[in-house]
């Protein structure tokens, strides 16, 4: 066992062949896993962990794994629309299925609304918005989930965390803006019980109701939505739109995962390249707006991602990786451990 104080410098080969293995044994097939791989190394590489190498020992975990998986499936089509069935696959895969196919809908059609319900734990939502805005297109994006995050003035979860994203495209990057409506997203809360670390104050309760830093409180007790009856509202209407993605379509239950895309290409509204040029203009006024004291840059919903990104392929620098997590991947991924078929 390595030492809990450790962290392990992975090439992103090396991580890449362990998530692939670690998926492997939990019975993926070596598309989905690369295709699930891919997204979790991108979140480690943008500086989000919780939603990275780590989610893979949370979808061991997650009750919905122990469910059969089938294949995916189109529900309900027009020639702009869909609704499609997860099939149970964790979102990692499935949503980036419905990605694909919002995708190729608004480029044949110019627009595209995609929902999917029989999905879970699709992680973050900007990861699919790049896909759909380094596409030439502009998209938001709803998805809600399982209820851990409790109304405004409530004692027990209601609400997922139900994050909320919006994509257009711009150069060198497309401006991106993905916020949970939850004071903390439910992966660093598991992450925080696998690392024993505690919570910001203020992001969560106790099944009591009493605010708490311990993490394995507020799994047994609830997050709290951001910013008050803002960020509470704008829970409200994710979970509500999830409902259009047919949550109740798969277990019959109100407060469930659901993912709901809504694609369109600009040239709908005016030449795709003069938008793009009017969102780059917006973006550097926005940055080169004078500073307040102390202030050493004005970033941009995003920016900081696609930096620590792009500065870390450059580098070959790979990604650090707790040490605790890496062994129980391992373990996860060594051929003493028989694959799950489901």
């Amino acid at each position: 066992m390595t030492d809990e104080s450790v962290s392990v410098d992975l090439s992103l080969s090396d991580a890449t062949d362990c998530a692939v293995r670690a998926l492997s044994a939990l019975g993926f097939s070596n598309e989905e896993s690369a295709i699930i791989s891919a997204n979790l190394l991108d979140a480690e590489l943008c500086g989000y962990p919780a939603l990275g190498l780590a989610r893979i020992l949370t979808i061991k975990e997650h009750p919905y794994f122990a469910h059969p998986r089938t294949a995916l499936a189109i529900e309900f089509e027009t020639p702009v629309s869909a609704r499609m069935d997860g099939g149970n696959y964790p979102g990692f895969y499935a949503v980036y299925r419905a990605t694909q196919l919002a995708i190729e809908k608004a480029r044949l059609h110019g627009f595209s609304l995609v929902s999917m319900h029989n999905s879970w734990l699709s992680g973050r939502s900007a990861y699919y918005m790049e896909l759909i805005t380094r596409a030439g297109l502009a998209g938001i994006h709803f998805a809600c989930s399982a209820p851990v995050v409790a109304p405004l003035g409530g004692r027990v979860p209601a609400l997922g965390t139900n994050p909320i994203a919006f994509g257009v495209p711009a150069e060198p990057h497309p401006l991106i803006l993905d916020i949970g409506t939850s004071a903390t997203n439910n992966g660093d809360v598991v992450l925080a019980t696998r690392l024993k670390t505690l919570l910001p104050e203020g992001v969560a309760i106790d099944k009591e109701g009493h605010p708490t830093q311990d993490p394995w409180a507020a799994l047994s007790g609830a997050i709290l939505p951001f910013g008050g009856h803002k960020g509470f509202g704008l829970s409200v209407m994710s979970q509500a739109m999830g409902l259009m993605a047919g949550t109740m379509l798969t277990r019959g239950q109100l407060q469930d995962f659901g993912f709901l895309f809504i694609v369109f290409d600009p040239h709908l509204l005016m030449p795709k390249q003069d938008l793009m040029n009017y969102v780059t203009q917006l973006m550097s006024q926005i940055k080169n707006t004078p500073r307040q004291p102390g202030v050493d840059e004005i970033r941009l919903p995003s920016e900081r991602a696609f930096a620590l990104r792009a500065k870390r392929v450059a580098e070959g620098a790979g990604i650090g990786l707790d040490a605790r997590i890496w062994d129980q991947l391992l373990a996860l991924g060594s051929p003493s451990v028989a694959g799950a078929s489901h």
